[in-house]
């Protein structure tokens, strides 16, 4: 796949993917102001479905993922007590023909994202 931001949701406590949580990507100007270049819900096959994917709106700079993993705990029935909420993701776009896969794995109390291949 050339160009584009994918994000794969794994909630490895549960031994499933992240089904219906929410994401949106956010690209970051130097002024500070951001805009949101997708938005939408993990699918069930862990991906967020989302022209990004193809690289839509993605350019040379930074960006943040925000990944509403405390919603999802909670809207799926964790049985743990809250203590993710928002978790955010800073990454820069180099170069905009590569494609920029970031899958997460997380629990009720952590998680980690790295770019993947």
């Amino acid at each position: 796949m050339a160009g584009g931001i994918s994000v794969h949701a794994v909630d490895v406590a549960r031994g499933r993917v992240a089904e219906g949580m929410a994401v949106r990507i956010d690209r970051l100007a130097p002024d500070g102001t951001r805009v949101t270049i997708a938005e939408g819900r993990i699918g069930a096959n862990g991906l967020l479905d989302h022209p990004v994917t193809q690289g839509a709106g993605v350019e040379a700079g930074d960006y943040e993922v925000l990944m509403e993993i405390g919603a999802f705990l909670a809207a799926t029935g964790s049985d743990a007590p809250p203590f993710l909420g928002v978790v955010p993701f800073r990454f820069r776009v180099f170069d905009a023909a590569q494609h920029y896969h970031l899958p997460i794995k997380f629990t009720p109390f952590g998680y980690s994202l790295y770019r993947g291949a």
